[in-house]
């Protein structure tokens, strides 16, 4: 049954009476224990109540814990699910319009009982029931945890029914009891494996834009996610939205960052520079919590809605967060396993570079006004994501992909030396680099897709678990001495770099931008330790425990599923569509797979709902992907951003040996596929000069194509082109398969 609550439209909330509760001294002893160490340096004041907490009065007593006592007590599997932007909308209705106007919620067309695929309309609840019942049947008994990423309301894209927080709240509640009760015991009270969300930009009001903490929605999240946050975290999530959770303890923890104060189209806080900003204060609490991870000899997934997505000309992150979240990745690497996001839509991942780190920036010695990169459009079209994955391509030519084994690193070359003459040991593992993956959607901008992640449980089966933990548990607390050690927010400087050739090119290049000539002091800026020297490889770049090992990528083909026959609109009939380009259909609001096209039964009649495997990491023959580990994507990576019979850029410093076999991998890379080819381009490009390939020439052509389509015409000439495959394989699965090969070739 739907909550009544999920069916209102635009009137103005209503106040919900706030629930008291007796704080326990150990609350107490929490919050000033929070308090004291700097991060959270405000108590939780009066909380508005202007925005309702819509609460199911059934379930309203009802709180899941960790379950104590079991009589079939779980093992780990080594999987967990990640599940993102479900935008469940109430008002969908099956068979009506998909165009912009109507957004499928009125009107006739061909939106379909499970949704309306490639459209912009969102999420119907019978796609959300289907959805559940599927992981019910198919997944439920064989994971560990449920990584959550957020955007669990509609977006506010129809101007006739307005979006409230009546609407997102209930959509958010919606699903998280439905969460809480797949994977509940019998009883419905205890929860059987840890879930962990995270909040989406359309998860608040108005949309993107989330004021500091503490605050009214933060507090209404706290209630709604109870189940979910540990009791020990609680205090953090109401003053930021932040949190995590042991999802096996004392082995591994799961963070659910608060991307929104990162969010560089949040115009409600500014950054992470300013120690009063929220983004600021959670960097410090993240950088805070993964000492203490080190400490214990743990693990961390990070996770959050919005990516730490950046190109040379775009990104989506305010660029000082970004800056330190790279940096604390750099650091950390010994503890951090990866990083998993939503947001985008778009299946894909991106890798940060120790180089791109600017240690002057976030000292304060250089000035970002001078940076170049624009915000990232908030939804992007088909064309906005071809752009940024190109860009992308780009930056991976650059890479420098690590030997491929012991005994290519032992053919190494000798690399460059640095400061004072030391040789620089070559990074067999990766580690100058770091990898975030984004996972695609519910929502089916393209088709509706979850994923199934695997990591490496060796030794770990009998690990106590999540469930075993006692309802009250605490986490483990350092030594009064230790804490103080750690929580000192001002004592770690520049001096405790591992690489000083790197910290000193920064501080030059801080002092360069900064336009002055005397040497500039050591910035207060807390900068971790990074790991020790003799500390091998954390799982994030050898295989190891708590490695991801692979995952496997889901999909509803709901062009298939909804079983919707078409026939053309007579509206449409002396429209002209040859004078529609590429980039015009690209660019518009888009209406689905059968367009103004109205469907010719009058009943919906779909077919069995279910998802299928899209592909395997663990058998993919493209991406040839051993493990997840950073040395593996980056190969990857590489790989994707080959272009046949051109030369390495010149920007890439290659400090080994190729592997033998290099002629057999390009014809394992390309592949010829019949084309058109333009005359003067060819007379152009024909001659090899040595230099860089022009990557931007694909997004030329589609700007030509569209603004001197009926200017000039020039000779085409059939043939053979050679292409990337793994790049058109990569394309292929970042639009969840659902655009068509002839046009993804179109991007090349």
């Amino acid at each position: 049954m739907i909550p009544s609550t999920l069916l209102r439209s635009s009137e103005s909330p209503t106040k919900s009476p706030r629930q008291q509760h007796p704080m326990s001294l150990s609350r107490c002893i929490l919050g000033l224990a929070c308090l004291w160490h700097g991060v959270i340096a405000s108590p939780l004041g009066a909380v508005p109540s202007n925005i309702p907490i819509a609460t199911d009065r059934r379930t309203a007593g009802t709180v899941a814990q960790p379950l104590a006592n079991s009589a079939a007590p779980r093992k780990l599997h080594g999987k967990f699910l990640h599940i993102t932007d479900l935008h469940p909308d109430q008002f969908y209705k099956p068979h009506s319009s998909t165009d912009e106007a109507d957004a499928c919620h009125r009107g006739k067309g061909p939106a379909g009982v499970y949704g309306a695929e490639v459209s912009d309309c969102d999420t119907p609840f019978a796609l959300i029931n289907a959805t559940f019942d599927w992981i019910a049947a198919n997944v439920k008994d064989d994971i560990d945890f449920v990584i959550w990423t957020g955007d669990t309301a509609r977006h506010d894209s129809d101007e006739e029914i307005p979006r409230n927080a009546d609407q997102v709240l209930g959509t958010n509640r919606w699903i998280a009891d439905k969460m809480a009760e797949l994977f509940s015991d019998s009883t419905g009270r205890n929860l059987q494996i840890p879930i962990v969300p995270t909040l989406g930009n359309n998860d608040i009001l108005p949309h993107n834009i989330l004021l500091p903490g503490p605050n009214s929605w933060l507090q209404h999240y706290t209630h709604i996610w109870h189940r979910f946050v540990p009791e020990a975290q609680r205090h953090s999530f109401q003053f930021g939205g932040w949190f995590y959770v042991e999802v096996i303890p004392n082995r591994l923890a799961v963070f659910s960052l608060n991307t929104l104060y990162f969010f560089d189209r949040n115009a409600g806080t500014d950054g992470c520079a300013s120690p009063s900003e929220p983004g600021y204060k959670q960097m410090e609490w993240l950088r805070i919590q993964l000492q203490i991870m080190r400490e214990r000899g743990m693990k961390a997934i990070l996770t959050g809605h919005v990516p730490p997505a950046r190109t040379e000309s775009k990104k989506l992150w305010d660029e000082n967060c970004w800056q330190k979240y790279s940096l604390w990745l750099r650091q950390y690497r010994d503890v951090v396993v990866s990083g998993v996001f939503g947001h985008m839509n778009i299946d894909h991942f991106f890798i940060h570079d120790e180089r791109d780190i600017n240690v002057g920036l976030l000292a304060g010695l250089a000035d970002d006004s001078i940076a170049t990169r624009e915000a990232m459009d908030d939804e992007l079209s088909v064309m906005g994501a071809a752009d940024y994955l190109s860009e992308l391509r780009q930056n991976w030519a650059k890479l420098q992909p690590p030997p491929t084994d012991s005994k290519t690193s032992g053919k190494a070359k000798k690399g460059k030396k640095g400061r004072k003459g030391k040789k620089k040991k070559p990074d067999v593992w990766g580690e100058r680099y770091s990898l975030s993956l984004v996972s695609p959607s519910i929502v089916p901008n393209y088709y509706p897709a979850l994923r199934i992640v695997e990591y490496n449980i060796s030794g770990l089966e009998d690990t106590p678990l999540w469930s075993d933990a006692a309802k009250n548990a605490m986490p483990i607390e350092l030594e009064q001495s230790d804490r103080q050690k750690h929580l000192d927010l001002k004592r770690r400087h520049l001096s405790h770099m591992e690489d000083d050739d790197a910290i000193d090119a920064q501080k030059k290049k801080g002092k360069k931008n900064k336009g002055g000539d005397s040497k500039p002091e050591k910035p207060d800026l807390p900068i971790p330790h990074p790991p020790a020297k003799s500390s091998p490889p954390g799982p994030a770049y050898s295989p190891q425990p708590l490695t991801l090992t692979g995952y496997t990528q889901y999909f509803a083909n709901l062009t298939h599923i909804n079983n919707i026959t078409t026939e053309a609109s007579p509206a449409l009939l002396d429209h002209d569509e040859e004078e529609d380009t590429w980039v015009d259909w690209l660019l518009r609001w888009r209406k689905g797979r059968h367009g103004n096209k109205k469907p010719i039964h009058p009943e919906p009649d779909p077919r069995e709902f279910h998802f299928e495997v899209e592909y395997s990491t663990f058998d993919d023959k493209l991406y040839k992907l051993g493990d997840l580990t950073v040395k593996s994507y980056v190969k990857l990576a590489y790989r994707i951003s080959k272009q046949p019979n051109k030369v390495t850029a010149k920007s890439v410093d290659v400090s080994y040996e190729s592997a033998a076999g290099e002629e057999e991998e390009e014809e394992d890379l390309f592949e010829d596929v019949e084309g058109e080819n333009d005359e003067e381009e060819e007379e152009e490009d024909g001659g090899d000069d040595g230099e860089e390939p022009d990557h931007d020439s694909d997004e030329d052509e589609l700007e030509l194509e569209t603004s001197k389509k009926h200017d000039r015409k020039k000779k085409k000439k059939k043939g053979k082109k050679r292409q990337n495959k793994v790049w058109m394989h990569f394309l292929t699965h970042a639009f969840v398969s659902t655009v068509e090969k002839e046009d993804l070739r179109k991007f090349t």
